[in-house]
């Protein structure tokens, strides 16, 4: 009788263990954070600082890794492959290149690793998850505003357009291009000229904008540009080439350059969509599958589980409300220098 009361006491503490386990190891799991590229200031000012504090608050003692692999292929797979070898159950991934990343996912898989898809998604091979702004939109959203501003300042059906689109290799740069074609195509504006940018780098966007305003001049009466870094480099081969005025160039993104940008009215658009929203969702999902939990998908793309944000477009109109208002962004670190005067007109300052 002692003997099979040993072994009933030996059992439970068998399963208390067991239950016991998941918990412990999501108390102590690893999970990684790898970046794609350092041509934007977004990650290591926002992206990674929101998904940190946003683990720090769901599994405060996770181990989180963060690495950028500077828009280099070869070293985020190293990155991937270091990140798995130092224990890491959950990888949230944003690739350099959405077509090499689906061999990622596939690593991931048979070592039983989670891969969570953030900000680009991997179209090719499924991964566990996507957390995003939804792209798709951005780029209609942005193509959209200027079309109407054209429209609203009386330029004349018929009238051309720029098109800058983002990485060739980044399939979210994709589905902003075809957002912005779908407005561009219904649009009483023609595209006089296209072109993928290769890495998001805004140095050759801006060499071929230059060319461009060599070849066409004032037949360029706008420009649709994917994203706040690409729509710099058009203004300065705008700016450089004496072009006066401007004509009105989308962004997105709102980094505090380009809400500059806005404020002196040299960009007419970008998109805010705060970093840290998509971070903190990311985490989330982290948090989720370290309990053993399924996350709930609110959309899917591409056969993945996904969570697609909706973001706002900012003009001078509603600067004001949408970034400074919110707290987005603070006047004090916005509205300096050459910018304060432009600010004060606007409401922004006193």
């Amino acid at each position: 009788m002692n003997t099979q009361k040993q072994l009933l006491a030996a059992l439970a503490g068998f399963a208390a263990a067991a239950l016991a386990a998941p918990a412990a190891a999501q108390d102590a799991a690893t999970v990684a954070f790898l970046m794609p590229d350092q041509a934007s200031t977004r990650y290591e000012e926002h992206d990674f600082p929101g998904f940190k504090t946003a683990m720090s608050e769901l599994c405060p003692d996770c181990t989180v890794i963060y690495q950028n692999a500077n828009a280099d292929v070869s070293l985020q797979q190293q990155q991937f492959n270091s990140v798995i070898a130092q224990g890491a159950k959950i990888i949230v991934l944003d690739p350099v290149d959405s077509s090499a990343a689906a061999a990622l996912v596939q690593i991931a898989r048979s070592q039983d690793v989670k891969v969570i898809a953030y900000d680009r998604p991997i179209p090719d091979v499924p991964a566990d998850y996507y957390v995003s702004f939804d792209n798709q939109g951005i780029g209609n959203a942005i193509a959209q505003s200027l079309v109407d501003h054209l429209k609203d300042a009386g330029v004349p059906d018929g009238a051309g357009v720029l098109q800058i689109n983002g990485s060739p290799t980044d399939a979210a740069a994709g589905l902003i291009r075809d957002g912005i074609d779908s407005a561009l195509d219904s649009s009483q504006f023609k595209t006089l000229a296209e072109y993928d940018t290769p890495d998001w780098a805004p140095p050759k966007a801006q060499e071929w904008a230059a060319g461009q305003i060599t070849r066409f001049g004032n037949e360029i009466t706008g420009i649709v540009a994917a994203n706040d870094g690409t729509a710099g480099g058009a203004i300065a081969a705008l700016k450089a080439a004496g072009v006066d005025p401007v004509p009105p160039v989308t962004g997105n993104d709102a980094t505090i350059a380009a809400l500059q940008l806005i404020i002196s009215g040299d960009q007419y658009n970008t998109i805010s969509k705060p970093s840290e929203v998509v971070a903190r969702a990311a985490a989330e999902v982290t948090a989720a599958f370290l309990k053993g939990e399924t996350p709930d998908a609110k959309t899917t793309l591409y056969d993945t589980p996904s969570e697609l944000f909706v973001p706002a477009v900012v003009t001078q109109e509603n600067i004001k409300a949408e970034i400074f208002d919110k707290g987005i962004q603070a006047p004090e670190d916005v509205c300096t220098g050459e910018y304060a005067a432009a600010c004060r007109d606007l409401g922004i300052l006193n």
